[in-house]
């Protein structure tokens, strides 16, 4: 406002007349009003008002031009969020965020294993994944020269060790080692008639045992992997009662291997 508009309007109040704005005042108000509905939107929309918008709400643009300014503006936006990578993408541009979570948290902090497994002499995946399920243990059982193991499904817990209790005590003689991953730290404990006993460190177990046991209970494999590998598994979810007998009467009939045989003899 000039300092004639000043002048006048201190005139007509010490007069007591009343007093109008000029239309420069009232496009000056506009334009200031404006200025500001812009900066609140811009930042009520996390996006900066520029000079050029200051600018031309100051020079009053024409509703036409606005309009077109504004269209441009939500181009360049939605242009700006069609290239921007979603973190949460799932199609292999963006990084998975982990549906697993809650499970990575709870190895992490020790509530849930990270891997167990069951380590035997058994000569066969098979028969172990008949054992497993007639002592009501779901696993995944693995064939290796060494004997054959079983990768435990349910990992909360105790419930490693009450599966390999329930196994060595329902498979009477059978002598099994528990290999357990919590919160990074190992431990392998022997296990006979359903009671612990004696305790390996990793490099005395790792040495009896076939490479990808070390390679799972470290997470430097997975199950897949080893059966990509050569390995055969057995995965006590496919038997049976009837599938299971079939499979211990098979591998325990008169002429069978010792190791191959009854369990009574492990």
């Amino acid at each position: 406002m000039s300092n004639s508009d000043d002048k006048r309007r201190d005139d007509a109040f010490e007069s007591g007349d009343e007093y109008r704005l000029s239309d420069e005042e009232i496009n000056a108000a506009i334009a200031g009003f404006e200025r500001e509905m812009n900066a609140e939107e811009g930042f009520a929309s996390g996006k900066t008002p520029t000079s050029s918008d200051a600018d031309n709400a100051a020079l009053g643009n024409s509703g036409e031009g606005s309009a077109k300014d504004a269209d441009q503006s939500a181009s360049a936006d939605t242009s700006q969020e069609g290239n921007a990578e979603d973190p949460t993408s799932t199609n292999g541009e963006g990084p998975d965020v982990g549906l697993d979570f809650d499970d990575e948290l709870e190895g992490l902090i020790g509530n849930k294993a990270k891997i167990a497994t069951i380590i035997t002499r058994l000569s066969s995946a098979e028969l172990l994944a008949a054992f497993c399920h007639l002592a009501g243990v779901s696993a995944s059982c693995v064939d290796t020269p060494e004997g054959a193991f079983a990768v435990l499904k349910d990992l909360t817990g105790d419930e490693p060790e009450s599966a390999v209790g329930d196994l060595t005590s329902v498979i009477s003689g059978l002598s099994a080692v528990l290999a357990v991953n919590r919160a990074d730290k190992l431990e392998a404990t022997l296990w006979l008639n359903g009671a612990s006993g004696e305790t390996f460190s990793p490099p005395v177990l790792f040495a009896s045992t076939s490479s990808c046991v070390e390679d799972l209970l470290i997470g430097a494999s997975t199950l897949s992997m080893v059966q990509v590998d050569g390995y055969a598994v057995t995965d006590t979810a496919n038997l049976n009662d009837e599938s299971a007998m079939e499979i211990i009467n098979r591998h325990t009939r008169p002429g069978f291997s010792e190791r191959g045989a009854s369990s009574e003899d492990e």
